[in-house]
């Protein structure tokens, strides 16, 4: 098969392009421009593109399938030669189910937890030496690639995203997965660049349940008032999860099995939640409770879900993808529920479409008055960048309904805040899906100790 991948250099597209590539299929691509890590990683499987920029003349009929990427346009020159020619063009995520038709397909959805839940199961199944196929969105200790597709497997674990498909393809993702086992960790508005109000996003997921396999199954949190109707209303077998039963213990967390206690690596409510929902996905998957529990002990977490950063005796740095109001809420409480006899300074970015949105703004009331001194950081580059409305520090101050809450825009502003406020018994949480404008938060993170 030789596959052509319009905007190559994407996180997901490049990972896709060296699962292929190992599969054994001929690979080439293209993208405008083309960072790191991304960009070693193609040129040493002899995947980089010669030249950046799009060229129509790369396109051939010798391709067998053309695969878009979010980064590409609708007038992308290679794309429009494409359809003119009449190939067959697939988004990222219909590639994806053209590679996994003949196996079990287990998708992991939700507005967050879904990248841990399917980091969890990858693991669990990768230490009992159960073979799997597999897409996840970030990178995973262990893992060389985002993406493996194999002939071989007989069940693939999915990240389900309900982002767009592709510039061509306005659904999201998790749609074209048509799942045999469905998994929703929580659902809270989000992408209000793509669903301009909360029942339109609900919807999103109405649908995913739509999509399942015939005599498919659906697991749930069943704390969710959102996924609980839209259970209520469905024909579906579904099978309901909570917090796994636990304690905490000098900054442990303990699990509580059957009278048993089991040391675990990771901690807070959610990821109890988390665990509880992998915990239900291996066993439909065939594993016993005993196999999972052992595999689990020495799950770490993914990258950037409450990663440890540095640390000592009296104080850990902890970094976090957490940027919606829910993620942020429960990263806050999960750090000061874990040490409660320690301060908690907690830094979070304005970094995303519908986070530096002035009417999206309201939904953070309250998400992190569990922290005991409360920053908020946005950069005015980074709204510009984006060509949204400005919005002023006043406007932070007073979404966030927190009097004591901290509004910082400059990055130089922000390390020498919170260097002063580095203290026996403090730990730092650093929260964003960016990087402060430009902040090294794992070198950063060594200085706060």
């Amino acid at each position: 098969m030789r596959i052509h991948l319009i905007a190559i250099g994407g996180s997901a597209m490049h990972n896709m392009a060296l699962a292929l590539h190992k599969k054994g299929f001929h690979i080439t691509g293209s993208d405008d421009e083309i960072f790191e890590p991304s960009k070693t990683r193609l040129r040493e499987k002899g995947l980089l593109p010669e030249t950046m920029g799009w060229d129509a003349a790369r396109i051939t009929y010798d391709i067998d399938a053309v695969i878009l990427g979010m980064h590409a346009r609708k007038d992308n020159p290679e794309l429009i030669k494409a359809q003119e020619m009449g190939m067959k063009i697939y988004s990222y995520p219909e590639y994806i189910y053209e590679q996994s038709k003949d196996k079990k397909r287990v998708v992991i959805a939700g507005s967050h937890g879904k990248t841990t839940i399917t980091a969890m199961v990858l693991h669990a199944l990768t230490v009992n030496k159960i073979d799997c196929d597999y897409m996840v969105g970030a990178k995973l200790e262990g893992f060389d690639t985002m993406v493996k597709l194999t002939k071989e497997a007989p069940v693939i674990i999915l990240e389900g995203d309900e982002y767009l498909s592709s510039p061509t393809d306005r659904r999201p993702k998790f749609l074209h997965y048509h799942p045999h086992i469905a998994l929703m960790s929580g659902i809270a508005w989000d992408h209000i660049n793509v669903f301009p109000t909360f029942p339109e996003y609900c919807h999103q997921f109405e649908l995913l349940v739509d999509a399942m396999e015939e005599g498919g199954t659906l697991i749930y949190f069943d704390g969710d008032e959102n996924i609980q109707a839209i259970v209520d209303k469905k024909s579906v077998r579904s099978l309901p999860y909570a917090a796994y039963p636990n304690v905490v213990r000098d900054g442990k967390t303990f699990l509580i099995d059957q009278g048993k206690e089991i040391a675990i690596k990771i901690f807070g409510q959610h990821n109890l939640q988390n665990l509880s929902g992998a915990l239900l996905i291996c066993r439909e998957l065939g594993m016993s409770d005993e196999n999972f529990f052992a595999a689990i002990a020495s799950f770490g977490g993914a990258a950037k879900r409450l990663e440890w950063v540095a640390g000592n005796v009296t104080c850990d740095v902890y970094k976090d993808f957490a940027h919606s109001p829910s993620k942020l809420k429960a990263t806050t409480k999960a750090v000061k529920d874990q040490f409660p006899n320690r301060q908690l300074v907690a830094c979070m970015e304005l970094h995303t479409f519908s986070s530096l949105n002035e009417d999206f703004l309201k939904e953070y009331a309250g998400a992190m008055d569990t922290a005991d001194d409360a920053i908020v950081f946005f950069s005015l580059h980074a709204i510009e960048h984006k060509k949204l409305k400005p919005i002023t520090e006043e406007q932070v101050k007073s979404a966030f309904k927190n009097n004591q809450l901290k509004v910082i825009t400059s990055s130089d502003a922000l390390k020498k805040y919170l260097l002063s406020s580095k203290a026996a018994n403090t730990n730092f949480l650093l929260m964003s899906s960016g990087d402060f404008d430009g902040i090294n938060v794992n070198e950063f993170g060594k200085q706060l100790v």
